[in-house]
């Protein structure tokens, strides 16, 4: 698969920042976002109208879940904070996804920059992280 990365005049640290920035939904953004799992760092790929029940989700997991440090999603991603992209960790990193992603024809993730953004198919999205399908809030 070969990514299209686009630049972005502003940066994009938000998920309504890029919606804007694109001209599209916010719920189109995917948000990478790293948290702690008892200690050990997970991504969550979440909508972008989502906000991530961190107990609920933990419990789900079988963890706490907590949002991590700057310096453990440096650490984790190679990548900080407002750039994280989904893929190009220095070491895997157990990955969840948002199944309302999938509503989507297209969705757009963060590439390792704040200023840069690539689109993907919900499909894609899975493929690439070999993620797990995981709603991050209750129904």
């Amino acid at each position: 698969m070969t990514a299209r990365v686009v630049w972005l005049d502003d940066a994009a640290t938000t998920a309504q920042l890029a919606a804007d920035a694109l001209g599209i939904e916010v719920g189109a953004i995917a948000n990478s976002l790293i948290f702690t799992l008892d200690d050990r760092p997970v991504l969550v790929l979440t909508s972008g109208r989502h906000r991530v029940d961190t107990a609920w989700l933990g419990g789900q997991l079988g963890g706490r879940l907590r949002r991590a440090s700057a310096e453990v999603v440096k650490e984790a991603t190679g990548q900080v904070i407002g750039g994280v992209a989904p893929v190009g960790h220095p070491l895997p990193i157990p990955t969840y996804i948002d199944p309302v992603l999938a509503e989507y024809d297209e969705v757009w993730a963060a590439a390792g920059h704040a200023h840069t953004v690539l689109p993907l198919t919900y499909d894609q999205l899975l493929l690439v992280t070999g993620g797990t399908v995981q709603p991050v809030e209750p129904a």
